[in-house]
């Protein structure tokens, strides 16, 4: 046997090299399928050469763990066979026996456990950096490496499943937010919220968020010309809708007050030409999430809506502000409310305007309202009462005592809301 003329010293030494053998085969597994795709991605487009071979490599994951598991196995076999040899040469019979026992300890502790645990660790730098071995090697092997995926890939089938040749996995959105929690400080609190609040769209609607009928500001043609005129010299916005007979579901337009305003200032304000350049109203439905409004938006080149319900009465108004506001969070302040609808007491409590928006007030007092039925808080203590409310009336709602201070016409106007305890 050629072995016998060879060294115990040589064959130690070539003990160790096919344990880093197999510890490379091992540890760059790990990396290889661990590593992540979208930094690997994010390099290749920015023209990392390596990455972008690394990328190419991952496009056919079954050819490389076919290739690692073809030489982590033979070269772990020569090991045993190595290992067995050098114990019957040392102590005879007993030496295999011996040598079989301390093998195991060994591959699993340094060919296993420690490179597996590096790989998973820092599994970019050891991708990048055993790309071109890996190529290297299927460029000799891949006929074998070949054959037996084509084998595996035969049983695969036979099992009724497909492979994939995807490299980056699509990701939902829920998948998604979970990634963009995790990034931890790589992405400022800032952009981090704005980003989730993209993500938020689709789950809301315009609904959550529209200033509700009863509060929008409009110009009703039919009361007198000095009204009007009065009206428009202190408007608190620029567009407006108008409608007549005192009935906001007759709208028929959306005014921009600065124009009428300068007709004002020269002393030539028509109202009949007022009428005739009112903008035609945009309507939305009032379950349109945000995102389809926000395109709506875009592509009609709006900046407001009448929101309406499934019979086609007005419900509300949104505009475009409202919508940007979800996203990047208040940049302006509503003149009309400059009393907030929210009064944060000394006790942790708050006094809250019966028309305040539920979310409005999760917002201001993070709390943990319920925001799928009722949308301002007026209509979630009416639904908890089921009955008409009155002054000094307590419910208890989702955990928040509710008390309430002001009812007027079977409307609540101030409710006190005490935080859990």
């Amino acid at each position: 046997m050629f072995l016998e003329n060879i060294s115990l010293g040589a064959l130690f030494a070539i003990l160790a090299v096919l344990f880093f053998l197999s510890a490379f085969f091992s540890g760059t597994e790990t990396a290889l399928m661990r590593v992540n795709r979208y930094q690997l991605a994010h390099k290749a487009k920015q023209g990392h050469k390596t990455a972008q071979q690394t990328l190419k490599l991952l496009r056919t994951p079954d050819r490389i763990i076919g290739l690692i598991l073809l030489g982590n196995n033979f070269v772990n076999i020569l090991i045993a066979q190595l290992a067995s040899y050098l114990g019957f040469r040392l102590y005879g019979e007993i030496g295999i026996a011996i040598a079989t026992g301390m093998l195991i300890f060994l591959l699993l502790l340094f060919a296993e456990l420690a490179p597996k645990t590096l790989g998973a660790i820092h599994s970019q730098k050891m991708s990048l950096y055993s790309t071109y071995i890996y190529r290297f090697l299927l460029l000799i092997l891949y006929p074998l490496v070949a054959l037996i995926n084509a084998i595996a890939n035969g049983l695969i089938r036979l099992m009724g499943l497909t492979k994939t040749d995807e490299t980056i996995t699509s990701l939902s959105k829920d998948e998604l937010q979970t990634m963009l929690h995790g990034s931890g400080h790589k992405i400022s609190e800032e952009y981090l919220n704005m980003l989730l609040s993209v993500l938020d769209l689709e789950a809301r609607t315009v609904e959550d968020i529209m200033v509700p009928r009863s509060e929008i500001i409009g110009i009703n043609v039919s009361q007198s010309r000095n009204k009007i005129i009065n009206q428009l010299r202190n408007a608190l916005y620029t567009r407006m809708p108008i409608y007549r007979d005192n009935d906001i579901n007759s709208c028929f337009g959306i005014l921009h007050a600065r124009k009428a305003l300068s007709s004002i200032l020269q002393q030539e304000f028509d109202l009949e030409a007022m009428v005739e350049h009112a903008r035609e109203p945009y309507f939305v439905p009032e379950n349109m999430n945000l995102l389809r409004s926000l395109l709506s938006f875009k592509n009609n080149k709006r900046r407001m809506a009448l929101v309406v319900d499934e019979y086609g009465n007005i419900m509300g108004l949104v505009t475009l502000e409202d919508l940007v506001e979800e996203i990047v969070g208040e940049f302006t302040r509503d003149p009309s409310t400059y009393d907030s609808k929210i009064e944060k007491q000394a006790d942790g409590s708050a006094i809250v305007d019966g028309s305040c928006h539920v979310r409005e007030l999760n917002q201001a007092m993070n709390w943990q309202l319920d925001e799928q039925g009722p949308k301002t808080v007026n209509g979630l203590v009416l639904e908890k009462l089921e009955t008409m409310a009155e002054a000094g009336t307590s419910v208890m709602i989702d955990g928040y005592p509710f008390e309430i201070l002001m009812s007027q016409g079977g409307v609540i106007r101030k409710v006190r809301i005490t935080n859990k305890r």
